[in-house]
């Protein structure tokens, strides 16, 4: 049955009159982002670029080719997030770790697709052609055949293919915060009340690499600042990953079900890097004026908010004396 499913990286399909999750003609088309999502924190007139900075979009225009049943899916999963982010943490912790597999992956496929088109088309001009590599053909394709559990009779065997964590979090009451990284498949999201961290394709393995901070930090509501650092170590984390989920694709009749190819194998990971890991800590730290070189001082360990960096101790939230 997998065979049969449309897969738009085997030949690199990315059309207006197709829908982009089955395939199908049609005319309708959905939001990438949520309109409620967007209404709710006015961002939909604001702009988000395409990886090269080259080009960019109004959020409100980001818009995805749709079968009339894949709008209506997302419509009706739409309703269970909004209801769920109305009780704040506790709503959303009590969701199922599919939905917000299916919800955050809507966003970062959506995304994704844009990528794909706009850079078909840059080389389209130049005459050349369009192609990926056969690791992020699989990679693309695996999550896209997930994706589609939302209107498919498809299930998940044993170890999920991803890493999701929710926590409380404290933000000013109009702040929103989301990342996205679309070629790790990566989304973080945080509001006043909780934040959650996506790694939507790494087989849960960076949640177990991650896995004592993330007890240190159980039952606290955390700072933004420890909110991002957190999602820089998810981040890093990746990036060092020398690791390729595989997976084991079955069918029967009652559909398709997608096991964790494990063989046996541990994940392995690089060097963690102080330096790099500095610098991007430092991005998402700028909003606060610290610099990469107040994270990495010499001879000292390096600055954190979650754990002492001599004691290995949780940081209070409470204790730090910085903005929300």
């Amino acid at each position: 049955m997998s065979q049969l499913l449309f897969n738009p990286f085997k030949d690199l399909i990315f059309d207006e009159h197709f829908c982009f999750l089955s395939g199908v003609l049609t005319t309708e088309e959905m939001t990438v982002f949520p309109k409620w999502l967007m209404a709710h924190f006015k961002f939909g007139h604001e702009r988000v670029e395409m990886m090269d900075k080259a080009k960019s979009y109004h959020y409100e225009d980001l818009k995805l080719p749709c079968s009339p049943e894949v709008k209506q899916a997302f419509e009706e999963l739409d309703l269970k997030i909004q209801d769920a982010y109305k009780n704040g943490f506790e709503g959303m912790a009590d969701l199922d770790e599919k939905l917000l597999f299916l919800w955050t992956g809507r966003m970062v496929y959506g995304l994704l697709y844009y990528e794909m088109v706009y850079e078909r088309d840059r080389l389209l001009r130049k005459g050349e052609d369009f192609e990926l590599s056969p690791s992020l053909k699989a990679r693309f394709g695996h999550f896209h055949l997930m994706l589609q559990s939302i209107i498919e009779p498809i299930s998940f065997v044993g170890k999920k293919p991803w890493s999701i964590v929710v926590f409380p979090l404290k933000y000013s009451s109009d702040i929103f915060s989301y990342r996205d990284d679309t070629i790790n498949l990566m989304f973080s999201f945080g509001v006043n009340g909780f934040g959650f961290i996506a790694c939507l394709q790494d087989n849960g393995v960076i949640e177990e690499k991650q896995k004592e901070v993330l007890e240190k930090i159980e039952g606290h509501v955390l700072h933004p600042v420890q909110f991002e650092e957190l999602y820089a170590r998810f981040h890093y984390t990746d990036y060092i990953l020398q690791y390729v989920p595989e997976y084991k694709i079955g069918n029967d009749d009652h559909g398709i079900t997608i096991e964790v190819d494990s063989d046996g194998k541990a994940p392995l990971f690089g060097f963690w890097n102080e330096d790099i890991f500095a610098q991007l800590l430092s991005n998402y730290w700028q909003v606060y004026g610290i610099e990469k070189d107040d994270i990495l001082q010499p001879q000292r360990p390096l600055l954190s908010f979650l754990e002492n960096p001599y004691t290995k101790d949780f940081v209070l939230p409470k204790s730090i004396n910085l903005p929300f």
